[in-house]
């Protein structure tokens, strides 16, 4: 990196290694290289740092922001990354795409497939809001999410700094008919939520939505309140792939299908 970007992004509030460690995902991001997790480990060591890296990146990717994602809403999968609550990673526009669709795997690195519910804000959404005004003001679709990383090998035992830095290893969010999440007439309703995985007609899984935190709308909820903390909201339109129902599979080229109960339908992902 050379000395002027370091000094750029340095006067944006970023240390000199917050910044070399933006510029390098950014890189990575750019041309498909991935980083070796041991020459960046120190270089995010705390929440804080991990945030305002991802913020960064962000920035320079030069896209709107379409939404965010929530990782690390099981026990399971908190208990993995050592971390005692989850995480979010903001995703750009382009990359919230309408099922069906299809995918180079190619455009990826190392992504894998998770079966999610994607909420998206019909306004503004605040710390005020409870469950059930969450319930009220957004909408619901069933979703494939495809988490990606810029870091060789790194699930299941990336730093959770540096999945926070690589915001939340964002990669693509499939999502399918949208529904006002008002279907469900209860915020208890959304806890009974199952799906089956398939790839080219074989199941592979089958998870349930209290695996989101015990019910997905918390999972926005807390979305909305750890936005709140660091003085951003989220905005009427923009989306949210709220937590995995399944431990992750690698996604491979062929047909994906995740099948959604509470007449939610399908969503279909063809893998090129």
């Amino acid at each position: 990196m050379t000395q002027n970007t370091t000094e750029t992004l340095t006067n944006t509030r970023l240390t000199e290694k917050e910044a070399e460690l933006t510029q390098a995902l950014y890189n990575s991001w750019k041309t498909q290289n991935p980083l070796n997790e041991d020459e960046w480990s120190y270089y995010a060591t705390d929440d804080e740092t991990a945030y305002r890296v991802q913020d960064e990146l962000t920035r320079l990717k030069n896209e709107s922001v379409g939404g965010y994602k929530v990782s690390l809403t099981s026990q399971q999968t908190q208990d993995m990354f050592s971390s005692n609550e989850p995480l979010y990673g903001a995703q750009l526009t382009s990359h919230f795409l309408h099922a069906p669709t299809s995918v180079n795997l190619s455009d990826l690195m190392e992504p894998l497939v998770e079966v999610e519910l994607c909420f998206r804000a019909k306004e503004e959404l605040n710390a005020n809001d409870t469950l059930e005004d969450l319930l009220n003001k957004t909408t619901v679709a069933p979703a494939l999410e495809v988490p990606d990383s810029r870091f060789k090998d790194w699930f299941p035992s990336l730093s959770k700094y540096l999945v926070m830095s690589d915001a939340a290893v964002g990669g693509l969010v499939v999502y399918g008919d949208e529904f006002d999440t008002k279907l469900f007439q209860t915020v208890d309703a959304l806890e009974n939520v199952n799906c089956t995985l398939l790839h080219d007609g074989k199941e592979l899984k089958s998870g349930k939505s209290t695996e989101v935190l015990g019910n997905p709308l918390k999972s926005l909820k807390w979305l909305v309140d750890k936005l709140a903390t660091q003085h951003k909201t989220l905005r009427k339109n923009q989306q949210v792939s709220s937590g995995t129902f399944v431990l992750p599979p690698t996604l491979t080229k062929g047909v994906w299908q995740a099948r959604f109960d509470n007449g939610l339908g399908n969503v279909d992902l063809d893998v090129k």
